[in-house]
């Protein structure tokens, strides 16, 4: 298999598993389709991709970092139960970036949020164990 074909089948494996995954988690599901895309291949690939903008890299959940083909402008929420990544729109806080830059004087060019805490189906699951 060649590098864009390659380079294809990562980013497809990727953007059909909205769970933010991790290089670790895209190579095990390579790896079940037998692929024959090693880990260091997928590493390389997506390191690029994230360079070059084609997706986003998220550090700083884990050890490991987790890869989003959703560009667009959003935030992200943390799940410390199962470990999920979850998108939030953007505009739940419009004018963020400005007020930040007139309450500091900077000049924002770009931001990353992540709130973290349980997603509902934890909750859900909690409640219905303390119910049950």
């Amino acid at each position: 298999m060649n590098f864009s074909r390659q380079r294809k089948k990562i980013l497809e494996t990727l953007q059909n598993n909205v769970v933010h995954p991790s290089a670790e988690y895209i190579y095990k599901k390579l790896e079940e389709e037998n692929s024959g895309i090693g880990l260091a291949t997928v590493y390389r690939n997506l390191n690029k991709m994230a360079k070059t903008g084609e997706i986003k890299k998220i550090d700083g959940l884990e050890d490991s970092s987790h890869y989003d083909h959703n560009t667009h402008l959003h935030y992200h929420f943390f799940c410390k139960k199962c470990r999920r990544i979850f998108d939030l729109p953007s505009d739940i806080s419009p004018n963020l970036v400005k007020k930040a830059e007139m309450v500091s004087g900077f000049k924002i060019d770009t931001h990353e949020i992540v709130f973290h805490g349980e997603c509902k189906d934890c909750r859900n699951k909690k409640e219905g164990e303390q119910n049950g």
